[in-house]
């Protein structure tokens, strides 16, 4: 049995309470002063067991460290060893998190994070997919491992404060760990569980009929009934137990990690359209705005790997990058790569059933043992059905946390995902750091099935796009809600064969970009997905790439930083359309005469907009307002209240793919949620845009006061960059969330105010339907630019390190800010200038 070894971390809690000798002023100086040994040295000279020759590590002005060997070998022990130096408690977090055991380091308050992840067992999807690689492969993870090890093993006695106040000590790191984290990283990529999830809790209380308006679709496709109709005559509600804890467990396992979020904007420009007459490229991956960061930047120097960019601190390679010939970047398919059947289960004795095909089949049952914090420890069993885990056989109403949950009859919920299956996708992952030009990049990210991405690249003259990834074929039904799991006609039947993965090469439009959108025509042969992200950014990415021949670094900045939204245009046209501008006027003249001039003025300060959601505009905050108050005025009466699961089901639905509030604002007309059932008369469109109109102005002034000068969207949307200790505080016990809360000046960072919204390449998404607290940001930034002597510039979004005490723990944030990229060097001969001379040398120890 393993030992309990970790309790609180940086990155999912702190259970030490401080002195309350430490004043709250002297407090950051105090603690950062008091651990400052536990920070990794940038000079001298350490002798580590297991180099084959002299490494240097050098480091940029905000952390980013350079790392330059003889050996690749040595390379990939380094990148191990300055990982686990500036990332450890996140390191041994996600693991934690991917293995489900955080609840022995944060006790009972996560025991439900842990069932689920137990549950979906990530870690035999981690051992399939480590079985499956190359034996050079798992040599690189070994090496890799053996430099985690020895940081580790050196610094054992002196780990960052919450390690050390802990009073545990950190398991050592093993090849399949780095293979455990990239298995969760593949599990953050799909959104359909957490929609499908969303779905259920919305049809227990609108039904079936309702659903369907709800669903993220496109407005150029129709509803999709037929789907709903899956469920038709299915009595969901009371009959799902343990549903709302599975919801809440999805929830907090997306608070702690990057899941299930609609990610990312990337593109490359051809060279005919470039100021150099070569390619440039631009990523930026969007993820939870998070202390710290998930990202890792690394640059390597080796004679076999030479590479800088993006780094998962657990695995080794760089993610995302440029190499010196060929730049790559990423962002989510959204590709629909999980689904929910619903099962129909009973209990017979001392075993529980499932109905499959007319017959009734004993459960596969798999026991599991959660070591908990504070607590003996608890055995419970998990259910399996052929189409995967039942998730409500582990999560449920429970009279106390520790009881087990007797689930017995009802609908149980099985989880399928395209993990667990062997193929070589590390290995292509690597192989694709190491291309030297597109047709290279085109042969390596073709083997990767394990994560559906959009991956762009680019060399010197040619760009490339390529979906890669592993999409189901489904009997029957789009797996936009759960299928009935007793009926084989909506089982799976095998995946699309490869060769109908997108893809495309140089196109005559001289540009190719990606941003979650919907990439391919609706029946397309196949079924990557029935659930895009909202089509604007993607639209803002052609407006710009289309609107120079003349690109370069500096126009990929701007698009970068641009947050003009092209959804206000299109709401305007709606208000303007000629069934709607007569008839919306009419629904503001009948309104209290309290509310008509507020409708009449918002409208015209809305149709004069410009769309420029800048954090000082103050038509930015009145438009982003109106969204909000349209959203309420239109669900809130079938859907609320606000604390209802099923409201919370909606807002959640919202931030992962195209809505039903963005839906409605633009068209369907003839839905019935525009009916306020809670008046007597019915009420149409205009009507309730009337109401939101006025509402929103009347917001406005209670917010930001009624002086319009003084309106800004940035008083209303900040950024705020809370630790994930910080987040975690309500799960701890009381001793441990006061002395979590006692430090989160120390912890945290902001606000700042912030422009842009879900909908602009400069993203800064809010819960639409909640508040409009920033969520989502660009984690990263990166730009190449081949006709600069020195192509790659990036960004991160907080600090290099993890550890609060470091001077790179949010030195990032400032450089985010406000555009101030680093450049990442490959000639030889401007290496001091960025890195300087300043190195910490590691020889092999004798």
């Amino acid at each position: 049995m393993a030992p309990r070894a970790f309790r609180p971390l940086s990155r999912f809690g702190i259970a030490a309470t401080l002195s309350a000798a430490v004043s709250l002023t002297g407090c950051q100086t105090w603690l950062s002063d008091r651990y400052a040994g536990s920070l990794p040295p940038t000079t001298g000279v350490q002798p580590i067991k297991g180099l084959a020759d002299n490494v240097s590590i050098r480091r940029n002005a905000l952390g980013m460290p350079l790392i330059e060997t003889s050996t690749f070998h040595d390379a990939l022990f380094a990148e191990g060893y300055v990982h686990a130096s500036d990332r450890l408690s996140q390191m041994v977090g996600l693991r934690l998190m991917a293995q489900g055991r955080l609840a022995e380091m944060l006790g009972p308050g996560v025991l439900e994070v842990d069932r689920f992840m137990r549950t979906v067992n990530l870690k035999q999807s981690a051992n399939v997919l480590y079985a499956g690689s190359s034996p050079r492969l798992k040599r690189f993870f070994e090496t890799y491992a053996r430099g985690v090890n020895a940081y580790i093993y050196r610094n054992r006695d002196n780990l960052p404060m919450d390690l050390a106040q802990s009073g545990y000590r950190p398991e050592y790191w093993k090849p399949e760990d780095s293979a455990l984290i990239f298995a969760l990283l593949n599990f953050g990529l799909a959104v359909n569980l957490q929609e499908e999830i969303s779905a259920l809790a919305m049809a227990q209380k609108v039904g079936t009929d309702k659903l369907a308006w709800l669903l993220p679709i496109y407005p150029d496709e129709a509803l999709p009934f037929d789907e709903a109709d899956k469920l038709k005559g299915l009595k969901l509600r009371g009959q799902i137990p343990g549903l709302a804890a599975v919801d809440g467990a999805a929830q907090q396992v997306a608070t702690l990690q990057m899941l299930g979020v609609a990610a990312s904007n990337n593109w490359a420009i051809a060279p005919q359209r470039s100021r150099s007459g070569k390619s440039l490229l631009a990523n930026d991956t969007h993820l939870p705005i998070s202390m710290p960061s998930v990202w890792n930047y690394v640059h390597i120097r080796s004679p076999k790997y030479t590479a800088a960019g993006v780094s998962i601190a657990g695995v080794p390679g760089v993610v995302a990058g440029f190499n010196g010939k060929l730049a790559w970047g990423m962002t989510m398919v959204m590709g629909d790569t999980q689904d929910l059947f619903l099962e129909q289960v009973r209990r017979q004795g001392n075993r529980l059933y499932y109905l499959a095909d007319g017959k009734w089949q004993p459960a596969i049952e798999r026991n599991e043992t959660f070591f908990i914090k504070g607590r003996s420890p608890v055995r419970e069993t998990i259910y399996e059905t052929r189409h995967g885990p039942l998730l409500n056989s582990a999560l449920g109403e429970r009279q106390h946390d520790l009881q087990p949950l007797p689930l017995s009859s009802g609908y149980g919920l099985a989880y399928r995902s395209i993990q667990a299956e062997s193929d070589k996708s590390l290995d292509a992952l690597f192989d694709l750091s190491r291309a030297k030009s597109v047709e290279q990049a085109f042969d390596a990210t073709r083997e990767i099935r394990a994560m559906a991405l959009n991956i762009v690249f680019a060399d010197e003259k040619h760009i490339g796009w390529q979906v890669t990834g592993r999409f189901p074929n489904r009997r029957e039904g789009r797996g936009l809600l759960p299928s009935p799991g007793w009926d084989s006609r909506y089982d799976w039947d095998g995946y699309a064969d490869p060769i109908l993965h997108p893809a495309d090469q140089d196109p005559a439009q001289g540009w190719l970009g990606t941003a979650n959108h919907r990439t391919v025509q609706p029946g397309y042969g196949a079924q990557l997905s029935s659930s895009w992200y909202y089509p604007e950014r993607a639209e803002r990415i052609a407006q710009l790439a289309n609107a120079s021949r003349s690109h370069d670094n500096r126009s990929m900045i701007a698009m970068q930083y641009d947050q003009t939204t092209p959804f206000a245009g299109k709401l305007q046209a709606m208000f303007e359309a000629p069934g709607m501008a007569q008839p919306l006027k009419q629904a503001i003249d009948a309104l209290p005469a309290d509310q008509r001039g507020r409708a009449r003025e918002a409208l015209d300060r809305l149709m004069a907009f410009d769309g420029k959601l800048a954090a000082t505009s103050a038509d930015a905050a009145l438009y982003e307002a109106f969204l909000q108050e349209s959203t309420r005025q239109t669900f809130l009466d079938e859907l609320g209240p606000e604390d209802s699961a099923s409201w919370k089901a909606f807002v959640d639905a919202a931030k992962l793919s195209y809505s039903a509030q963005a839906d409605h604002l633009l068209g369907r007309e003839d839905s019935p949620f525009w009916d306020d059932i809670r008046t007597p008369q019915k009420e149409d469109k205009p009507a309730i845009l009337a109401r939101s109109l006025a509402a929103a102005l009347s917001f406005c002034e209670q917010k930001l006061g009624s002086d319009r000068r003084s309106w800004q969207w940035g008083k209303l949307h900040t950024y705020a960059w809370t630790s994930d200790s910080s987040k975690m505080a309500p799960y701890l016990g009381a001793s441990q969330r006061a002395g979590v809360n006692a430090i989160k000046g120390y912890l945290d960072r902001g606000p700042y105010p912030a422009g842009g919204d879900h909908s602009t390449l400069n993203v800064s998404a809010y819960h639409w339907g909640q508040d409009f607290d920033t969520w989502l940001i660009p984690a990263m930034r990166i730009v190449v630019d081949f006709g600069q002597a020195e192509p790659m510039i990036g960004l991160n979004s907080s600090g290099q390190s993890g550890n609060p005490a470091s001077p790179h723990y949010a030195d990032g944030i400032d450089a985010w800010l406000k555009g101030n990229y680093v450049s990442f060097p490959f000639q030889s001969q401007n290496i001091d200038r960025v890195y300087g001379s300043k190195r910490l040398t590691l020889v092999p120890q004798k």
